[in-house]
């Protein structure tokens, strides 16, 4: 297999997508596909912020028949953009909006396929059957799009995989990459590839795995299909913004991904700008390849096992990755309301005395005048390790980069049981890099990956951050991470950012997490508003979550590995779950949010503020 994936060029409309094109920037309109004018005006909003494609919901014929109006109109305001029609469960509607619209996303999960939430066992004759029924029912829509020249994206999602596809492989990233192989299987036999394919998941570890395994598995099959990358459920504001680029950002850094979705639970338009700043962080795409993902031997890019690390004092062994907060070149300096593990505070002298329940990393030169002191520990550069003999009995980090990563050091710092890695590149290939000789080398020192940063924007360091630290920390590399920032940004916005990178990637808990849908016209509630009241009363519930979905499609399925979710039933109704359990039905949407919280204190997972 060539460890090289190069996605062909697909045409949606007048748009090219794949090969060497730009990643093309989508959102989906939350208004109602029957209500022409709203998703008109919403759609120009979309692509004025410059989204080359815009995904409306047609989840019945006449929204499906709906589209040729919204398209009409559209055009006669002077905007000629692809349209993508979002279908679930019915054929008949994808069938028709392909006639109007120029691409058509199906889910694999409930397109042809139904879950009813039972385990059933297939025989190899009847799971075959169920893919010749997966045949019936695509060709026809299939022999449509050839006519049409419409595209197709065939969208995986983690929360609707089909009772077949549960029965054999579970609910798994594996099961999603083979929901989806199974109808580009057919499409490829059909002799159609205007194909674009998609994993997304709430999770954004468990939709980098599925990518990376549907990647592999199309190489293996000879497809290269356009990859449509996107974490569902993201949820809003800053939250929202890093767990996208944690999931596109890992994925876009090893050339994977060709046309990107973030999905906040805000206005469609405002995905738009988050996804611009991912995309033109990984630009140009000449400089991203799959090879070093699939020809490594140092981790395993489909599943998640942190990189062996002997613990010293609180950082690595199975510590959970810590934050060190960087003071190293701030013009102001104070400790009161910054949530770090370590505090790097460089030259400066301060009377370390006066915070006793600190952890200051000071460089090796300020240490020497404090180093009777237990709580206050040393940063040297490899020449100052290994000619100091005026080392700390507890840690001693060292600064080095990747050429630093050679045997000889590494055979210092294996027989030092104090020595913590403050690892520093340009960008994440090379930190990757230094982290591959080390487990070549069977190093085991604990490293902290460090990255430092020229911004003034609160959301460009966010993502910035989160797309270099993302990567390694989703496949098990770092032991704590060190953002620094010389722009005018505060110590404590940049801890939070870090806390947020960690969450993200499932290394470290240390707040409530929720699972939020970014609306579509199925949505049954002003999730924005739901979200930040149930927010207000429940964000001191660490390590809980929490899932607000609109509506029924792929809330119950999305929100699976939630503690508790609240998810729209119709108009004014709301369904409550605890851990994939719908446990009160067609509540009061006024009644539903205290409802909620009874139902987290009847389980004894209430703590008051």
């Amino acid at each position: 297999m060539n460890p090289v994936y190069k996605s062909r060029i697909v045409k949606i409309g007048k748009l090219c997508m794949g090969g060497n094109y730009p990643v093309r920037l989508q959102s989906m309109t939350n208004t109602k596909t029957l209500h022409t004018n709203a998703t008109v005006e919403q759609a120009i909003r979309i692509f004025n912020e410059g989204a080359d494609l815009v995904r409306i919901t047609a989840q019945n014929i006449k929204e499906a028949e709906n589209l040729k109006k919204i398209k009409a109109e559209l055009k006669k305001k002077g905007y000629d953009f692809p349209i993508i029609a979002d279908i679930h469960y019915n054929p008949q509607a994808a069938e028709i909006s392909a006639k109007i619209v120029e691409k058509i996303r199906i889910n694999p999960g409930n397109y042809v396929d139904k879950k009813s939430i039972r385990k059933i066992n297939y025989s190899a004759k009847a799971y075959q059957k169920e893919i010749d029924k997966i045949r019936e029912k695509i060709t026809p829509l299939i022999k449509i799009c050839k006519e049409y020249n419409t595209a197709i994206r065939i969208g995986s999602n983690h929360g609707s995989l089909s009772d077949r596809i549960l029965s054999r492989y579970g609910d798994t990233p594996l099961g999603m990459a083979e929901s989806a192989m199974e109808f580009l299987r057919i499409c490829h036999d059909l002799d159609f590839h205007n194909i674009v394919v998609s994993m997304k998941a709430s999770s954004a570890r468990v939709m980098i795995q599925a990518t990376r395994l549907l990647v592999k598995k199309m190489m293996e099959e000879g497809m290269n299909y356009p990859l449509h990358l996107g974490v569902t459920e993201a949820g809003e504001g800053d939250d929202g913004r890093i767990k996208s680029a944690v999931g596109i950002g890992t994925l876009l850094a090893d050339g994977i991904g060709d046309t990107i979705r973030v999905s906040l639970t805000e206005a469609p338009e405002k995905e738009i700008p988050v996804a611009k700043i991912i995309a033109d962080y990984f630009s140009p795409r000449k400089e991203r390849t799959t090879e070093t993902l699939f020809t490594q031997t140092a981790f395993n890019p489909f599943e998640y096992k942190k990189r062996e690390t002997i613990a010293v004092r609180n950082i690595g062994g199975n510590h959970v990755p810590v934050v060190i907060a960087d003071f190293g070149k701030s013009k102001e300096i104070s400790f009161s309301k910054i949530d770090s593990d370590y505090f790097f505070t460089g030259n400066r002298k301060l009377n370390f005395k006066k915070y006793p329940n600190i952890n200051f990393i000071v460089s090796s030169k300020t240490w020497k005048n404090n180093f009777e002191i237990g709580y206050v520990f040393p940063l040297f550069s490899k020449t100052e390790y290994i000619k100091s003999e005026n080392k700390s009995a507890k840690i001693n980090f060292i600064q080095a980069g990747c050429n630093d990563l050679d045997h000889e050091f590494c055979e210092v710092l294996k027989k030092d049981k104090t020595a913590v890695l403050f690892l520093t590149e340009n960008n994440f290939q090379k930190l990757r890099a230094g982290f591959i000789k080390l487990v070549k080398q069977k190093c085991k020192t604990p490293v902290i990956i460090c990255k430092l940063y020229l911004e003034n924007s609160l959301e460009q360091i966010q993502i910035k951050s989160a797309c270099d630290f993302g990567p390694l920390l989703v496949d098990g590399f770092g032991d704590g991470i060190l953002l620094g920032n010389q722009g005018q940004l505060n110590v404590n916005k940049l801890s939070s950012i870090s806390y947020g990178i960690l969450q993200a990637t499932g290394t470290r808990i240390t707040k409530t997490e929720y699972i939020s849908c970014p609306t579509c016209g199925r949505t049954q509630y002003d999730i924005e508003k739901v979200l930040a009241s149930i927010k207000r009363k429940t964000s001191h519930l660490k390590g809980l979550k929490i899932a607000v979905m609109g509506c029924m499609v792929n809330g119950p399925g999305e929100m699976a590995d939630a503690d508790y979710g609240y998810v729209g039933a119709g108009p004014g109704r709301v369904n409550l779950y605890h851990r994939g359990a719908c446990i009160k039905k067609n509540i009061l949407s006024s009644d539903a949010i205290n409802e909620l919280i009874s139902l987290i204190k009847e389980n004894r997972d209430w703590i008051d503020k």
